[in-house]
């Protein structure tokens, strides 16, 4: 039996050296509701998904020695290709056509792909730290 009851997912955490402009992208592309944040000995944004889930951007240290974004598990370039099988997070949305057109309408490269045996379909791309992004289709 697990040790905790109840669980759910509460937040993802996003490193950057530019959290405003990670912040404005996840804005602009997603409609995430920038909310009150603490105040930290470093800068954060926190940004409302839904009203259980939130994103925090956090500063990125200045000793940190990793690269900025992962990239993904294949490829040492931003080639969403490889994302399907790489590290990304995911978002479903119920107008996925006209989503996928504002991202081609921004320049943002993609790669679309259907899921087998199931009437979902998926865009993979990247923002703007490199960190992968899934996002499927959902019923209206």
């Amino acid at each position: 039996m697990a040790a905790a009851k109840g669980a759910f997912l509460n937040h993802i955490s996003r490193e950057s050296s530019d959290i405003r402009g990670l912040a404005d992208f996840y804005k602009e592309i997603f409609g995430f509701e920038e909310i009150e944040s603490p105040k930290f000995e470093f800068k954060v944004i926190w940004l409302k998904v839904s009203p259980d889930f939130a994103i925090h951007l956090i500063e990125r240290s200045p000793d940190t020695q990793l690269p900025e974004g992962p990239y993904s598990a294949a490829s040492p370039v931003l080639d969403p290709t490889h994302l399907p099988r790489g590290h990304h997070v995911c978002f479903s949305v119920s107008n996925f056509d006209s989503f996928v057109q504002s991202l081609k309408d921004k320049g943002i490269k993609t790669f679309q792909r259907s899921v087998p045996n199931r009437p979902i379909r998926q865009v993979f791309f990247f923002d703007p730290d490199g960190n992968g992004l899934e996002v499927a289709s959902r019923d209206e």
